[in-house]
C-alpha cells in the first residue's frame, strides 16, 4: 500500500519534497522537548485512535484464522512504533509496490532476531546502561532525518542524495548528463 503512494509522489514529482519534510520533522520532533507536546497535548486525539486499534488487535488475538492473523499484520502497523514509522517512511521512499512490500518483509524478518535479543537481553542490563540507550535514540533519529533531508535535496552524492537529473527520464540512451 505505501509503495503505491511512494509511487505516486514519485510521478507527481513530491517525492523529494516530501522526504525534506519528513526529514526536518524528525529532527524537530527529536530535539523538542517532550514537555512542550504535553503542554499543547497532541496526543489525546491520537490515545484514541490507538485504544480502539488495541481493541480491535484484542478481538483479532482470540480468533484463530489466517484472515485474523493478516488482520493483525495490519493492526499492528497502525500502533505507536518509531521504528515502524520510519520503515513505512522508507516504504514509500522505495517507489514501487514490489520494492516496497520487499522493504517491509526484510525490515519485519530483520526485527524478529532484534526485538527477541533486546526482550531477553533487557533484563541483563543495568539502570545506567538503559537510560545511555534511551539517550542515545534521539541522535539516531537525528542522523536518520539528515539522510532524508538529505536524499530530498538531491546533491548527487551516490546512495544518499541521487541528483534530480538521474531521476528523470532521458531523451536518449547515449544521453551524457553533466
Amino acid at each position: 500500500m505505501f509503495g503505491f503512494v511512494g509511487k505516486g509522489l514519485y510521478l507527481s514529482g513530491l517525492q523529494q519534497r516530501l522526504s525534506i519534510v519528513i526529514g526536518v520533522l524528525m529532527i524537530a520532533i527529536a530535539i523538542i522537548p517532550y514537555r512542550i507536546f504535553q503542554k499543547y497535548n497532541f496526543s489525546r486525539p491520537v490515545f484514541k485512535i490507538i485504544s480502539r486499534v488495541k481493541s480491535g488487535l484484542g478481538k483479532q488475538l482470540k480468533k484463530k484464522s489466517y484472515k485474523a492473523l493478516f488482520s493483525i499484520g495490519v493492526l499492528n502497523g497502525f500502533l505507536p512504533c518509531g521504528l515502524i514509522y520510519m520503515a513505512l517512511f522508507g516504504a514509500i521512499a522505495m517507489g514501487q509496490p514490489t520494492l516496497s512490500a520487499s522493504y517491509m518483509f526484510l525490515f519485519g524478518l530483520g526485527t524478529i532476531p532484534l526485538m527477541s535479543g533486546a526482550a531477553y537481553l533487557g533484563n541483563f542490563l543495568s539502570g545506567t546502561a538503559r537510560k545511555r540507550i534511551q539517550k542515545a535514540i534521539p541522535v539516531f533519529v537525528i542522523i536518520i532525518g539528515a539522510f532524508f533531508v538529505l536524499r530530498g535535496m538531491g546533491l548527487g552524492i551516490p546512495y544518499i542524495s541521487p541528483s534530480n537529473l538521474s531521476l528523470m527520464v532521458k531523451p536518449t540512451p547515449d544521453c551524457v548528463v553533466p
